[in-house]
């Protein structure tokens, strides 16, 4: 999957090539890709920590 975004990215970048500004539209795309990748990933951890520490709650009794 990343590597069919990563291709995309590449077709969309080569269409800039003789515009000002290519390295830096190039650098908004990277980091904006780079930024939805990471709050994805980072809220699959958290729930998936967030139920862990639900189980264990329950099975301490700790529960209200």
């Amino acid at each position: 999957m990343f590597s069919k975004i990563n291709e995309a990215l590449l077709r969309l970048l080569a269409g800039f090539q003789g515009e000002k500004g290519q390295a830096m539209a190039e650098y908004g795309l990277v980091l904006a890709l780079i930024a939805v990748v990471c709050i994805a990933a980072l809220t699959a951890i958290g729930l998936g920590i967030s139920g862990s520490l639900d189980s264990i709650t329950g099975e301490l009794g700790g529960g209200s």
